[in-house]
């Protein structure tokens, strides 16, 4: 049985945090000794970007390729087409070839299952691998949390992004009751936040009042900050270009929450059987 947590990154909205979420939790997880993969599943490619790689274009195999050979049927080789980067993480990269995916999978036998069938293959070289969703509930996100064992979902601290939680997460439940029954929502994350508003501040206690009860609320924050929003452009985590940053450590906690929540769940599961 592979040891390797899949996690989608999902949120139908958009400018939430969820690249730099992504990619600084997949670093973070790097830099606790992890094995990390980290999917581009958004055809606008910003996780790609973001780790280093802006021209996405004349990459020769993408998430795109990888899917298709599996639609059709075709032979594989191992590894192909993943991208290293310096700071640990693998990426399996995403251009605009993969907004065609969403027709060719409608026709597409077991269509829900062709990122699971791809990422099957490769579980075994790691100990994470996160999925970037694109900001929309379309056939690529059902199939990234088809493949996925659980969900974390980014909200940025404003009133509206948090009105989108309602459908996203009639979404998660309808996978888990059709598609994925073993799915769970790993917990809501924070993101963009300036505590010092009482917007941010009323966000905060409105998304525990709401859903903390029913799904676990994650204790980090992480802060509005410019050096996050500059790290896509210098291809690099946060970890490196504002290592001593407020969001540098916020999403080094959150790193060290995600992994203390997968090692609970490890070991509640290992008592119940």
């Amino acid at each position: 049985m592979s040891k390797c947590k899949v996690i989608a990154l999902a949120n139908q909205k958009g400018g939430t945090g969820k690249t730099t979420t992504a990619v600084n939790l997949g670093i973070g997880l790097a830099n606790e000794g992890k094995r990390v993969l980290l999917v581009d599943a958004d055809p606008q490619g910003d996780l790609t970007t973001s780790l280093g790689w802006a021209d996405q274009d004349n990459l020769s195999v993408t998430l795109a390729t990888q899917m298709e050979k599996i639609i059709r049927d075709e032979p594989m080789e191992a590894g192909e087409g993943i991208l290293h980067h310096d700071e640990g993480v693998d990426l399996i990269p995403a251009n605009i070839e993969l907004s065609g995916m969403e027709i060719m999978l409608v026709n597409a036998m077991s269509r829900e299952f062709t990122m699971k069938s791809y990422l099957s293959g490769l579980k075994k070289d790691y100990d994470y691998i996160l999925i970037d969703c694109m900001p929309s509930l379309g056939m690529l996100t059902i199939n990234a949390l088809a493949a996925a064992d659980s969900v974390i979902v980014p909200v940025q601290a404003h009133y509206l992004p948090l009105k989108g939680m309602t459908q996203l997460m009639k979404t998660i439940g309808k996978v888990q009751r059709q598609i994925n029954p073993g799915l769970k929502v790993d917990g809501v994350l924070l993101t963009l936040a300036d505590m010092r508003t009482n917007l941010a501040r009323a966000t905060a206690d409105n998304l525990r009042q709401n859903y903390g009860r029913v799904i676990k609320v994650y204790q980090t924050v992480i802060p509005v900050a410019v050096k996050a929003a500059e790290t896509s452009a210098a291809g690099q985590s946060i970890y490196s270009y504002d290592r001593n940053g407020a969001a540098a450590k916020a999403y080094g906690a959150f790193t060290r929450e995600v992994i203390r929540s997968g090692e609970r769940d490890k070991n509640a599961a290992s008592l119940s059987r």
